[in-house]
């Protein structure tokens, strides 16, 4: 079927439909590059170990480990590629209020997080046109609450949507959140992409300092684009498995 071949490329990261990915080539000799990104990237972990520590998170190992892989509830989850998931990093809402909306389309929690793991869900049976993607996003427990109430907040103050990287969103919708974890959010927002509407809907859970993040689309029947509650409590459970 065509149309499941094209979705998981706009359900992945929605960002992607617009951002680019650049980068500076390195003017160091193939020989010295792989030592100086080796030194940097443990430079970067034991940063992120130490910070995370400090707050009572997740560093990125960890939060890897604890993230959904493989066949878990009817969904295929699997890690997304670097270079995909930072190029969603960044998105700038054209108003302030809608900022945590923006954020989350990226892939990204609008309060910088000590650590995130990112995954696709692609369903496991073709009858299943929903397709999306999950990502943790690991806090201290205050900040992870803020950043709750600020995208509750966002959600009520920007009904007629916004734009970000020149792509608009004209209509964010208050969805039921799922009675999971500490506090959750649902809602969904249409975005324009060409002459078509795109409806995605985001169901997104707090578990003490992690956020997680699930967002899905179906072009066929939208008020089916929620990624499913046994997904949800899937990943919920490997949470409090790992802070319990």
């Amino acid at each position: 079927m065509r149309l499941r071949r094209a979705l998981p490329i706009l359900a992945v990261l929605p960002a992607l439909l617009a951002a680019t990915a650049c980068s500076n080539e390195s003017k160091e000799s193939p020989a010295e590059k792989p030592k100086a990104q080796t030194k940097a990237t443990q430079s970067a972990d034991e940063k992120e170990a130490a910070e995370a520590k400090r707050l009572g998170a997740f560093d990125g190992k960890a939060l890897e480990k604890i993230a959904i892989t493989g066949k878990t509830a009817g969904f295929d989850a699997k890690k997304i590629a670097k270079a995909e998931v930072e190029a969603g990093r960044g998105m700038q809402a054209d108003q302030k209020a809608c900022q945590p909306l923006a954020s989350l389309i990226g892939g990204f929690t609008h309060l910088p997080a000590v650590s995130t793991a990112h995954r696709s869900l692609q369903p496991g049976e073709a009858t299943n046109a929903t397709v999306g993607s999950m990502w943790l996003s690991s806090h201290s427990e205050d900040a992870a609450t803020r950043v709750m109430k600020e995208l509750r907040t966002a959600v009520t103050e920007c009904p007629k949507g916004f734009k970000t990287l020149g792509l608009t969103y004209g209509k964010v919708e208050s969805l039921p959140a799922p009675k999971l974890g500490d506090e959750a959010v649902g809602y969904r927002i249409t975005g324009d992409i060409g002459k078509q509407k795109v409806p995605m809907t985001y169901t997104v859970v707090r578990s003490g300092g992690v956020v997680a993040a699930f967002y899905g689309v179906n072009m066929l029947d939208p008020k089916q684009a929620a990624i499913p509650e046994a997904v949800v409590k899937a990943q919920l459970e490997r949470i409090a498995d790992a802070t319990g």
